[in-house]
């Protein structure tokens, strides 16, 4: 949420493109925790700092192809979302890499080791559903469910159409529930 009189990530942009470099030190402190969450929900967080860097080097070597008037942030996760396939294939896989536990949200009770059990038992059991997905339904997912782009916005980041991108979140979000189907009736959510 923007703040009064604080300037818009696409003001910021076109400053950046201008040859401000204040300006981007601004936009890269708005965008970095967002893309690192992005890049570190798929690659771990030692591989996310590299990911956001190389998205951020892109985002450089790009900046005269922004289009002023077209919001920022789909333009900039088609990047993350290209630099995050490049990862992917160099890995020779497309599966998600295994988050090692300190990248694990903490248990709700820290002083119920039942509770901390459960959550753990529950986020390696989300992660296993997710790994199971194409890498093409992960992206649309993590746009959508996390970056809060609508379809139209991750369809023309990832150079397909919006249709495209609401049946591969409609498939991804099917599989995730059928694969937690139990998760979900133990909650009663």
């Amino acid at each position: 949420m923007r703040m009064r009189g604080e300037e818009s990530e696409e003001a910021l942009m076109e400053a950046y493109v201008g040859g401000d470099a204040a300006a981007f030190r601004r936009l890269f402190e708005r965008l970095a925790p967002s893309l690192h969450a992005f890049f570190r929900r798929s690659a771990g967080a030692a591989t996310a700092d590299d990911l956001l860097q190389a998205t951020f080097l892109k985002v450089h070597g790009a900046r005269g192809r922004w289009r002023p008037g077209e919001r920022l942030r789909p333009w900039v996760f088609a990047i993350a979302a290209n630099v995050r396939a490049d990862w992917a294939r160099r890995q020779g896989r497309a599966a998600e890499e295994e988050l090692r536990e300190e990248d694990l949200p903490a248990a709700a009770d820290p002083g119920d080791p039942g509770a901390d059990a459960l959550s753990r038992e529950r986020g390696d059991r989300v992660r296993a559903a997710l790994g199971q997905l194409t890498e093409a339904q992960r992206v649309v997912l993590q746009l959508h469910r996390f970056e809060g782009l609508g379809f139209a916005e991750i369809g023309r980041a990832l150079g397909i159409s919006e249709g495209a991108a609401k049946l591969r979140a409609f498939r991804a979000y099917g599989e995730l529930r059928a694969a937690l189907a139990d998760l979900v009736s133990e909650d009663g959510s």
